[in-house]
């Protein structure tokens, strides 16, 4: 497979024919014309929060950043990417459509002031699926971006799909994308997801700011003993392998499955991804 398959040379070109290619810098997703920000946006980061694979909380890591973001003082917004499973509108307990006008679409906004887009805000019926081909997801996505007035934000968060398809590669390609955060689980067969995740982010020159591991272990209420639910965790070995930083280890707690499924996920204190947090800030 070519290194840049977006490249006029793409049925030659290799890693090593790229390195000075005009249109391959760092941060430019291999050289693609990002799409136009809407005009009554001003974004200074955008943040994606990506997993080789779905069913390790992702959704939980974007919404709790965000939080930690808004907390600190930041104008925060969260594009949600995952067209087909969307879960941060209910997450924060936002229903209803977003409204449209002559700036673009308006996203809602959560009680603690994070601005939301979300498929679901746009459906009649937030529970009927949404059964589109990857063509039409990515367009979608790019409506998010360009067709939304999301006005004065610090970040924009972008929660997207698990693995590497359609709306992963749109993102890289149409968003000014200034890093992500890979989001995983303590299991053995991660150290391979983790590295697609990775590698697929260094093919398109985005930096990867660190790893999140959820659901790390499981604190008894009783003695307070780390129990490994899943194992032993391997993602410091690759985290070193890969060389970047593990920014937090987040243990499995009942309190936090309770306040996302009510609505309540603003209302979950811990200080687990400020590490995180202080990645992102020291973003210039």
């Amino acid at each position: 497979m070519p290194e840049n398959s977006n490249c006029s040379g793409a049925s030659t070109c290799s890693r090593e024919s790229c390195e000075g290619c005009s249109g391959n810098q760092k941060g430019s997703g291999g050289g693609i014309a990002k799409e136009p920000m809407n005009a009554f946006s001003n974004i200074r980061k955008v943040i994606g929060i990506v997993s080789g694979k779905g069913g390790v909380g992702k959704s939980f890591v974007t919404a709790s950043l965000a939080c930690a973001m808004r907390a600190a003082g930041h104008k925060v917004g969260i594009l949600d990417a995952d067209i087909t499973g969307p879960s941060i509108p209910k997450m924060f307990g936002v229903h209803g459509k977003v409204c449209g006008g002559e700036q673009g679409m308006i996203p809602m906004e959560a009680d603690n002031g994070i601005k939301l887009m979300s498929i679901n805000l746009l459906l009649d019926d937030e529970e009927a699926p949404v059964i589109w081909r990857g063509p039409v997801i990515a367009g979608v996505v790019k409506q998010f971006w360009n067709e939304t007035a999301w006005g004065e934000l610090d970040e924009l968060i972008v929660d997207m799909p698990p693995g590497t398809g359609d709306v992963p590669l749109t993102v890289f390609q149409s968003l000014p994308v200034d890093g992500i955060v890979i989001v995983t689980s303590p299991q053995e067969l991660v150290q391979m997801i983790v590295k697609k995740a990775y590698h697929m982010a260094e093919m398109m020159q985005i930096p990867v700011l660190g790893i999140v591991e959820n659901f790390s272990y499981l604190k008894c209420p009783d003695c307070g003993k780390e129990i490994r639910l899943f194992g032993e965790s391997r993602i410091d070995a690759v985290a070193q392998e890969l060389k970047i930083p593990v920014l937090a280890k987040i243990p499995l707690d009942p309190d936090y499955a309770q306040k996302a499924d009510s609505g309540a996920i603003a209302g979950v204190r811990h200080s687990y991804l400020d590490a995180a947090a202080e990645q992102i800030k020291s973003i210039k």
